[in-house]
């Protein structure tokens, strides 16, 4: 065991009992003495308590699914809408732990490699950031959670990087991140029947300390605890859950991050759900330019 930390009374002096008798004007100007320097170390910790702030951000990782349930004006996912260059990331709140429980580190960006494209053809149709559409919130303004994608309904979703499958359909809240109890979110979408106005979603635990969330698939083609390589078919690009139009939500983050993004008050009244979610990244910030699609070459001459 570890001593005990001095308390603001271990340094005065030893009582008077201790060290013989004194004259009586002395015997008062060593109590004087004694209850100013109570008073004083008193002060000091009430004012050193006061002066502690929240934990800061986490620096880089400030970036949740899926079903971002945007209003019913939100924008058409154009296909031929140009791509974005990634942004600096925002701050987030970051999660409250106890002083004595270690806290987990998120991987570094440095170490995310060997990320593809999950839709080869798709165009940035809505960028990872500050977004009227976006229904977390980030520095007190509502903001889009991941990046979405788009080319056509049916095109091929493919795995951004190999690894395990954590959810594939509609039960994959408990994957993805967030900080409270889903509990009550969960016995609403039983109750009220409405697990079928999800969007079909597939989240992969990537093997590198982060997770891939791929939301409104048409169709899901893989299944629960298969092991895919990155590259491979999970399904085909759709609209399921709310969305204005065919397209994939492509989202990235760390379980073990300890920001936070807040969740839209509006949401958190009706649906239930907590207010808090784990932060996001950027996703460009690992899939890099979109891969050149071949130009189609002409039929050999007969």
């Amino acid at each position: 065991m570890t001593a005990a930390t001095p308390g603001p009374l271990d340094h005065l002096p030893r009582p008077l009992s201790e060290r013989g008798r004194a004259p009586a004007r002395r015997r008062q100007r060593i109590g004087a003495v004694i209850l100013a320097g109570v008073i004083a170390a008193i002060g000091v910790a009430v004012a050193t308590s006061l002066s502690s702030g929240p934990l800061t951000p986490v620096g880089e990782v400030q970036g949740a699914v899926g079903s971002d349930p945007g209003p019913s004006g939100s924008p058409t996912h154009a296909v031929g809408a140009p791509a974005t260059s990634p942004r600096p990331t925002p701050k987030a709140t970051p999660r409250a732990t106890p002083s004595a429980t270690p806290v987990p580190t998120a991987p570094t960006l440095s170490t995310l490699t060997g990320y593809r494209w999950p839709l080869p053809r798709g165009r940035v149709t809505l960028p990872f950031g500050p977004s009227p559409w976006g229904s977390r919130i980030v520095d007190g303004e509502p903001f889009h959670d991941g990046v979405d994608l788009a080319t056509f309904c049916g095109d091929r979703i493919v795995a951004a990087h190999g690894g395990t499958v954590l959810a594939a359909g509609r039960r994959y809240d408990q994957h993805m991140g967030w900080v409270g109890d889903i509990a009550p979110y969960l016995e609403r979408l039983t109750k009220k029947k409405l697990w079928s106005t999800l969007p079909n979603v597939v989240v992969i635990d990537d093997g590198n300390g982060y997770r891939s969330v791929y939301a409104h698939f048409s169709k899901v083609v893989v299944k629960k605890d298969a092991t895919v390589k990155a590259g491979q078919l999970l399904g085909y690009e759709g609209q399921t859950g709310r969305a204005s139009g065919c397209h994939l939500h492509y989202g990235l983050f760390s379980p073990a991050e300890v920001a936070t993004f807040g969740i839209d008050p509006v949401l958190v009244k009706r649906m239930k759900v907590p207010d808090r979610q784990v932060a996001r990244i950027d996703p460009m910030l690992v899939l890099g330019e979109r891969p050149a699609t071949p130009k189609p070459t002409k039929s050999p001459a007969p």
